[in-house]
């Protein structure tokens, strides 16, 4: 294994997912630039999330169902004319 290629420069880091308010602590070396006061009430670098596994369809098993069925009747409904030949 290579020597020195893993950052030193590990801290506390809360991530935040956006879409649910969920938070969690972690170490990481990301770059932010906005801090939040934790549950502990100390100031942590924070970084905000789109997408966690506490809001990923994936994980919380709710899939977003596709209305297929009205996407069909709206193109034979649309076409219908040209079918009929």
């Amino acid at each position: 294994m290579k020597a020195d290629i893993h950052p030193k420069d590990y801290r506390l880091v809360v991530f935040q997912d956006m879409s649910n308010g969920y938070t969690f602590v972690t170490r990481s070396t990301v770059k932010t630039r906005e801090t939040i006061v934790w549950e502990d009430g100390k100031e942590y670098p924070v970084v905000k999330l789109e997408i966690s596994n506490t809001s990923h369809p994936f994980f919380t098993g709710k899939m977003k169902l596709v209305d297929s069925a009205g996407r069909v009747d709206k193109f034979n409904s649309r076409y219908k004319s040209r079918n009929n030949k």
